[in-house]
């Protein structure tokens, strides 16, 4: 079967358009880290030219940092925001005749959903209205995974085609050199032990179990469309 490749869109690098023909999902930014409503627009309309699955991409309100800081918020207002971002990006789906087809949290919101409950709760809180309509994207062996499934969310096991693993299954710090993964081959081979062996080697070598649905390939990694090429013909 076909790899599940998605990719995180619409956050001002203007590559959608040579990046949608090699991916089955997208997740467009709705205005916390990145975006606004022209490029929602801009992508929502190319996704569904493509027969690519929408998703909504939220994250901590914080455009300086790209959503790839953490940020101490009252638990309300993570909602709102959360729940704002969303919104926004469903109306446009709509507008568009087009269906929101999944979440998936954005940056420093995903790594800390994944490791802490009451984050990962707010999450939960603020996507209550779209539970039976959409899935959420969540790593596997995460908070957010067992929490979503223990409150009745359909989840996607995700995992990342080009960024590196530690041994306690997190993904590397974009501080550390050896976060992201570039080289092709690299990457083909991580890809292809995930699927075919749901086993992922981390930066130490060791071997750990992985649950993969669909894989994920960020839009500003330099080589991107090199990427999503090379990963089209495995």
């Amino acid at each position: 079967m076909a790899l599940s490749i998605n990719c995180d869109l619409g956050e001002g690098f203007n590559n959608e358009i040579d990046l949608m023909p090699f991916i089955q999902a997208c997740n467009i930014a709705c205005g916390g880290h990145a975006g606004d409503v022209k490029t929602m627009e801009k992508v929502v309309a190319l996704a569904i030219q493509h027969g690519v699955k929408i998703g909504a991409h939220p994250s901590y309100p914080n455009k300086e940092n790209f959503g790839r800081k953490s940020l101490k918020m009252a638990e309300n207002e993570l909602i709102d925001s959360i729940q704002k971002q969303v919104h926004l990006l469903h109306q446009i789906v709509l507008n568009q005749e087009g269906i929101l087809h999944h979440i998936k949290p954005h940056g420093a919101l995903y790594n800390d959903v994944a490791q802490h409950e009451k984050i990962a709760n707010a999450l939960l809180k603020a996507l209550l209205p779209y539970q039976n309509e959409v899935k959420i994207f969540v790593p596997f062996k995460s908070v957010i995974e067992k929490m979503a499934l223990s409150q009745g969310f359909s989840i996607v096991y995700e995992a990342f085609a080009d960024r590196n693993y530690t041994d306690d299954f997190r993904l590397v710090s974009r501080k550390e050199k050896d976060a992201v993964l570039t080289d092709i081959n690299s990457i083909k081979q991580h890809v292809k032990m995930m699927s075919e062996t749901g086993i992922v080697t981390t930066t130490t070598g060791k071997m750990i179990s992985i649950k993969a649905d669909t894989f994920c390939v960020h839009s500003d990694t330099p080589n991107a469309l090199e990427i999503l090429k090379a990963l089209d013909s495995l």
